[in-house]
């Protein structure tokens, strides 16, 4: 069961600093930093909450509100991107006050995981199991189907032009070469039981799966440096990482 909370962990050891950072929470799935700035959508009420990253306390608790499901954010500058799965919607909002830009910069997607680099925007459609490019001023399709015939994409990562993608259905995280697409490999890790969210820091990549783990393998080679570095969360759903903050 969904226990409504973002927990903060020590990203070199797994130990929790604070298992209940933030508490009260609506179905929490997405997480963005900004100095000591924690962004935390919530698919249940349809918001975006703003807190402090040290304490947990609200700032703003309510900082986006009226969305339909919001299910993953991307920060770049003073710009905060939200994947609205439900209505099929990528926005753009500003960080500091919450006031849409553009509530419909990409529209006719479900996107359930989102990456930038640069002013590219990397958008996992999960329905059509493809990854698409978006220009982020204007939420241009630079190449809609970058990436084709994944199996439930969901979390993003990138390093450098690694694009790392998480497929639920299938159990992989593939990796991939961010500015043709192309499988750099498309089983970089396998055998994982729903992997939802990814994380990078340093060589260090996360990878959370649905049934309560956050596992560390090589970013380089795929190897397993901790496959159950935490363990005995409540449906976990997505991962930062600057110690690790958890949602659940």
């Amino acid at each position: 069961m969904d226990t409504g909370s973002v927990g903060e962990y020590d990203a070199a050891t797994g130990a929790a600093i604070n298992a209940n950072l933030i508490k009260g929470l609506s179905g929490p799935v997405g997480l963005a930093l900004s100095g000591n700035n924690l962004f935390v959508a919530s698919y249940i009420d349809g918001t975006v909450g703003r807190y402090n990253a040290t304490t947990g306390a609200a700032i703003n608790a309510g900082f986006i509100t009226g969305l339909k499901q919001p299910i993953a954010l991307a920060l770049s500058g003073n710009n905060l991107f939200v994947a609205d799965n439900r209505a099929g919607t990528i926005g753009e909002y500003n960080a500091s006050t919450g006031a849409a830009i553009n509530a419909n910069l990409i529209t006719g997607l479900a996107g359930a995981g989102l990456a930038l680099s640069g002013n590219v925007l990397f958008v996992a459609n999960n329905p059509a199991g493809t990854v698409g490019e978006y220009n982020a001023t204007t939420g241009v399709a630079i190449n809609a189907n970058l990436i084709k015939g994944l199996y439930g994409p969901a979390g993003l990562a990138l390093s450098g032009n690694n694009l790392f993608v998480a497929s639920y259905l299938d159990g992989t995280v593939g990796k991939y070469n961010a500015a043709t697409g192309a499988a750099i490999n498309a089983g970089f890790i396998t055998g994982l039981k729903q992997p939802t969210a990814l994380a990078l820091s340093g060589n260090n990549l996360f990878v959370v799966s649905l049934t309560g783990t956050v596992g560390v393998y090589n970013a380089a080679t795929g190897a397993v440096v901790n496959a159950n570095f935490i363990t005995g969360l409540s449906h976990p759903n997505v991962v930062v990482a600057s110690v690790l903050r958890q949602g659940r």
